[in-house]
């Protein structure tokens, strides 16, 4: 998980507790899209990732055929 979803995540959460707390949905839902952009940002980076690796892998055999 990157620094910045972190980030975004934990204030999300501290967002939303404190809409319960003060009975704010207003700030209740803008914890819950924060914590949901915290999300799409981690499957991002994972599949960004996956793909580096993938690509690598197809070079890899690509110049072992050579």
């Amino acid at each position: 998980m990157s620094t910045n979803s972190k980030a975004d995540d934990a204030k999300g959460r501290a967002k939303e507790a404190v809409g319960a707390l003060t009975d704010d949905d207003t700030l209740r839902r803008e914890g819950k899209a924060d914590q949901a952009g915290a999300t799409v940002k981690r499957t991002a980076d994972t599949a960004s990732r996956k793909l580096g690796d993938a690509v690598d892998a197809v070079k890899d055999k690509l110049t072992d055929r050579r």
